[in-house]
């Protein structure tokens, strides 16, 4: 499979809904391949709507848990209820994955982003985490529905912050539908060598969040692109790029949702022209596999 391009929707708009189909239509028209829906308490939407536009277009979708997210829904957490809502809400959340047609369900699905616990963790935290994310992985194969973790900063999860914890917990709940996303702004923190962080998950890499350091468009950063490229065409990986960061011209007053994101400063005032740059520039950067920028 040759390497598919995409985009959140949070690039374009704060939420998801019916009356946003036609942001469907502006993602193909920018030449993606994958277009990345948000799930939660608060986001309702007819998946049927969504799947035909996006069949029609020959989009590709994504979902991930960009919505309303309750704290007490977490795999990891020390309260056997709380893992069991965790694990009840997710299966929700892929049941819409599953009516949307997509071909995935990703983010920090181990835990819950925000929860950080500032302790040396107890000894059954990865196994009960893990045997969670076993029984997740199980349903999204039910679906066709691959599950995707995400290894986060240490400012959003204790979990998975580096490659190799991601793997850990990959290899603990030993599941063949269980992959990994590296995201290029959470891993500055986290790592040293990109390189080295790319082969620890190749066997498991289903794609990449392509991110500037500042959640800008890639390129001009602190992010080591040519040595991404060169080591993706080195494992000849073949998978999703997905952009991702927050509009920062939208809201009431403009801006508002940027903020309310933690996004403090002006990374995307165009979601059509940062695809349009970001695009241009992953894909010179992956044909030429880190030649110089």
């Amino acid at each position: 499979m040759p390497i598919r391009y995409g985009a959140h929707c949070y690039l374009f708009t704060d939420s998801w809904s019916d009356d946003r189909l036609h942001i469907l239509n502006t993602a193909k028209a920018t030449g993606l391949d994958v277009f990345e829906v948000v799930v939660g308490d608060d986001v309702t939407y007819t998946p049927r709507l969504i799947r035909q536009r996006a069949e029609r277009l020959g989009l590709a979708l994504t979902v991930s848990p960009g919505g309303l997210w309750p704290v007490n829904c977490d795999l990891s957490a020390d309260d056997p209820a709380d893992r069991a809502r965790g694990l009840a809400w997710h299966q929700r959340q892929l049941d819409v994955a599953a009516e949307l047609g997509a071909v995935a369900y990703t983010g920090a699905l181990y835990g819950h982003p925000g929860t950080v616990q500032r302790r040396i963790p107890p000894a059954d935290e990865l196994p009960r985490t893990a045997e969670g994310l076993h029984a997740l992985a199980k349903y999204g194969a039910r679906h066709n529905v691959a599950i995707v973790i995400e290894p986060m900063s240490h400012f959003r999860t204790h979990l998975a912050n580096t490659p190799e914890q991601a793997m850990r917990l990959t290899a603990l709940a030993d599941h063949p539908n269980l992959h990994v996303l590296l995201d290029t702004y959470h891993l500055i923190t986290e790592i040293r060598d990109y390189a080295k962080a790319i082969h620890a998950v190749a066997p498991r890499l289903w794609g990449l969040h392509a991110c500037e350091s500042d959640r800008g468009v890639p390129g001009g950063g602190l992010v080591p692109w040519d040595v991404i490229f060169a080591t993706l065409k080195a494992i000849a990986f073949e998978g999703y790029v997905l952009l991702e960061t927050y509009n920062s011209s939208i809201g009431d007053p403009p801006g508002t949702f940027a903020f309310q994101r933690g996004m403090f400063h002006d990374p995307c005032p165009d979601g059509t022209a940062f695809v349009q740059q970001g695009i241009a520039f992953l894909q010179a950067g992956m044909e030429h596999g880190g030649d110089g920028e």
